[in-house]
């Protein structure tokens, strides 16, 4: 559209949507987080989950799953939606919305990629401070994740 007409006029402003993966990995009885430390502002070297900005053209599942290969490396990680995270300042750059997602994995080499300085694993109870709001999103994955393991130790002893 050369003629000058904007593309995309709204009335109402719209948030921007990014997609955040919580991803635990598993060896034995070990269980860690995987996290990235940011190489961009804002929170610049703070500790994150890997995610970021939605395309037009893909769901928030695509989203996760292109942002943790680009991250991390990882592929082919099977994930579920966590929650919908609307805090209105959780984001100091302008409204954003995150779609939280969650996926075990078999603990394996991760290294940080595109705007990611590191990607690294972390035991649970060794978390740094993390960026934006995911402390808050990290304690839900955690409690979900209770809930799936006390859900398969009561059927195993059943």
């Amino acid at each position: 559209m050369d003629n000058g007409e904007k593309r995309y006029c709204y009335r109402y402003p719209h948030p921007a949507v990014t997609a955040d993966c919580i991803i635990f990995g598993m060896d034995g009885d070990t269980v860690r987080i995987l996290l990235i430390k940011r190489g961009a502002e804002p929170f610049k070297g703070k500790w994150a989950f890997p995610g970021g900005f939605m395309n037009i053209d893909e769901t928030a599942e695509e989203c996760a799953l292109r942002e943790l290969k680009e991250e991390t490396g990882l592929e082919n990680v099977e994930i579920e939606q966590l929650h919908t995270y609307t805090a209105v300042k959780r984001d100091p750059r302008e409204r954003v919305i995150t779609v939280a997602c969650t996926g075990i994995v078999k603990l394996t080499e991760v290294k940080g990629g595109d705007d990611a300085s590191l990607a690294q694993w972390f035991p649970i109870n060794e978390i740094p401070e993390l960026a934006f709001d995911h402390q808050e999103i990290l304690q839900d994955a955690l409690a979900r994740l209770k809930e799936r393991t006390d859900r398969i130790l009561q059927y195993r002893q059943s």
